[in-house]
Formats: C-alpha cells, structure tokens, sequence
C-alpha cells in the first residue's frame, strides 16, 4: 500500500497544517526489511558505543569534549559558527567571565551545551518528559523567558540560502489557540508510553523529531531543541548513559538531505527516505563517537606511561594526565584550582610538556592556553 495512503500529508504549505496527523503512525510505514535492517545496524553501533562509555572511568572526558564538539556541530546547523580555539578558550573561562563577555558564536554554542546538560539533570528528576522540559531546554538555548508560541504569531518556514527559491515559504506550521499545546501533548505521550506504543526507541526518537519540528512549537530555536531531544530520548529509554551522541555532526555534513527529510514526510508522506536518513545518523555517529573515545583513552595512556617513564622529575603525572584530557585547553590556574600543583609548578610542567610536543603554548588576546595537540586532532577530525 502506498504511504501516501497511510499517512495524511500537508495539503498547502502556506497554510498553517492544523490537520498535522497525531501520533501514532501506521505500523506499515516502517515495517519495511530496508528500514528494519537499518535499524539493526544502529542499534549494534550504539550499543558498542554504550558499552565502551560506561568503562571510561572519568566520565568527564567525555562530557567535556564530546558533547562540546556535538554543540558545536548542532550550531553550525542553524548557520552558527565559531573557531575551535575560540570556543575552548570561552569554555575554559566560562567559571570566570560572563558569558555576555564572549564573542557571539561561541557564546550560543556554549548555551547549547548548557541546554544539553541542564535538559539531561531535569529528566533525571522526572519520570518521563513534559512540555516543561521542552520549555526549560528552549529556554537555555535562546536565553529567554519566552514560552509557546502564542496563536496570533504567523510563523513560517522559508527557503534559506541565496538560490532562486531563497525567501519562499516552504511550510506554516500549525496555529491557533491550544492547538500547538494539544499536538504537543500528543507528542509526549507517546514517547513516554512504552506499553501503548510498542516501537523501537531508535524509530520512536525518529518519528517524534519529525513531530517536534513540525509542531514548530517556539518561534525561534527549534532545530537545536529538537536535535537535543533526540539524544536525552535515546538517555530516557535506556540506550546511552551520558548524552554524548555526536548526531549533529552527521546532520551538519548531510544538512541538505536532513531538510529535505522533513519536507519530504510533510509534502509527500515520504517517511522512508526520512526513518532511513534518521537511523544512518544515529549508526555513522554512533561508530564515531565510539572511536574518538579509544582514540582519545589510547592517546591519553600513551602519553601517562611515556611521562612515567622518560619525565621522572614530573610528580603525579597521572592526575596531570587526566586534566589534560578533560578539555582541550589548559591553563595554569586549572590545575591550581584542583588543587594537583602550586602556581610555579603547574606552569613549570606545563613549559616542559609543550617542548617535549604534548602540547603546544599558545596565547590568545594575551592569556597563555596549552593546547594538547592530540587531543585537539582528534576531536577536531
């Protein structure tokens, strides 16, 4: 049977889709060997990936690195750039400087990150989500007060870019009183409803980023609300410890199919081309994530024993070690405030690590940075 048939799609793009179909969708969409096989293959690698998280010791490297490179894969979506060497020198003086001190870009990546972060704490708490997490999320991300969007707000989506199409609507999302509220509500339940809606979470998380992004519920920040709810998803049902799915990075080198996904299930019920794009990202991404981390811990042991054994004067060198990776960037004053070496010594042992190429000293609007340079490459490959 058609999809067209299965699924009601968006009769006119410049009106508001009040009509957009509730959730569930029909089981025969995705009941497809091309997509059920897809999604074999993304659950092997995230569960790779899962198990290879959970026997890093120091969660923190993860936390720190990974999910900084996702926030900053997922703003560069949205036309949101920033310079590595801006963003880590901002995170490593985010304890100390307003973040209204901050050049623009890095400033919205770190709110992204914040969002990921906070959104995950919140869920913690919670049994399942709710409109206020999505609203606690947004909030981080635009930094604002701002809520729903209210009924009278004629939001549209146009085509971006500078081609012959640029400017033109390409959809209205629905609108009108309690409408956005009730389709968001329907969204809820059935990604926290487990027993009614018996479907894999891989094509859950899927299916309900599509429904969020068509909801279109705030009037700005959508896309980044959106990228994150997929991943504290994938938290809630048990397959990833830690939000550290570098799924952004996927998204950003395949930005036009991603767009084109979307549109494709709202104009034409194409929810194949869609389900399958979803379940790639999340196996790509998965496999590496997965290898940046054993690049990162190999890397890392590397240099521990080298310094064991050839830099003998270096005093704890594991605890030194371990701060270097928790952040790209380090600066005389981390490793002070963990209390590991006095100010003298910390920068003593710093110097020699960037002669002997560990890292590399740099100074930046007059601050010295010590880049570890592995590190860096790796995240930044």
């Amino acid at each position: 049977m058609p999809e067209e048939i299965l699924y009601t799609i968006n009769p006119n793009r410049l009106l508001p889709w009040n009509d957009l179909p509730l959730l569930p969708i029909n089981q025969e969409i995705y009941r497809h060997p091309d997509i059920l096989e897809q999604l074999g293959e993304a659950k092997a690698a995230l569960a790779l990936l899962q198990g290879r998280s959970i026997a890093i010791p120091n969660q923190g490297l993860l936390i720190n690195t990974i999910s900084l490179q996702e926030a900053k894969a997922s703003s560069a979506i949205e036309n949101i750039f920033t310079t590595d060497d801006e963003l880590y020198k901002a995170y490593s003086e985010k304890n100390n400087a307003p973040h209204t001190h901050l050049e623009p870009a890095s400033k919205e990546v770190l709110r992204y990150r914040e969002a990921l972060w906070t959104g995950h704490s919140f869920l913690a708490e919670k049994p399942g989500f709710d409109e206020a997490y999505f609203i606690k999320v947004f909030q981080e991300i635009k930094q604002t007060n701002d809520k729903i969007r209210p009924p009278f707000l004629e939001t549209v989506i146009k085509q971006s870019g500078t081609g012959p199409n640029a400017g033109q609507v390409i959809y209205t999302p629905p609108r009108g009183t309690k409408i956005i509220e009730t389709k968001l509500a329907n969204l809820i339940d059935f990604v926290n409803d487990d027993e009614k809606y018996k479907i894999d979470p891989l094509l859950k998380m899927a299916i309900a980023h599509f429904q969020f992004e068509a909801i279109h519920p705030f009037r700005d920040g959508n896309g980044r609300t959106g990228r994150i709810f997929n991943i504290h998803l994938l938290c809630k049902k048990g397959l990833l410890d830690w939000p550290i799915l570098f799924l952004s990075r996927f998204i950003l080198n395949n930005k036009a199919d991603y767009y084109a996904g979307i549109t494709g299930v709202s104009a034409r019920g194409d929810w194949h081309t869609w389900l399958l794009y979803m379940l790639k990202a999340v196996e790509v991404t998965a496999n590496l994530t997965y290898q940046k981390i054993n690049d990162i811990i190999k890397t890392k042991e590397n240099i521990l024993v080298y310094l064991i054994k050839e830099e003998k004067k270096i005093r704890r060198p594991d605890q030194l070690v371990e701060m270097l990776f928790i952040q790209p960037f380090t600066r005389v004053k981390h490793l002070q405030e963990a209390k590991i070496y006095a100010e003298g010594t910390a920068r003593n042992y710093l110097n020699r690590l960037a002669e002997i190429g560990v890292l590399e000293k740099k100074v930046i609007e007059g601050d010295h940075y010590y880049l570890n340079i592995e590190l860096y490459r790796i995240l930044a490959g």
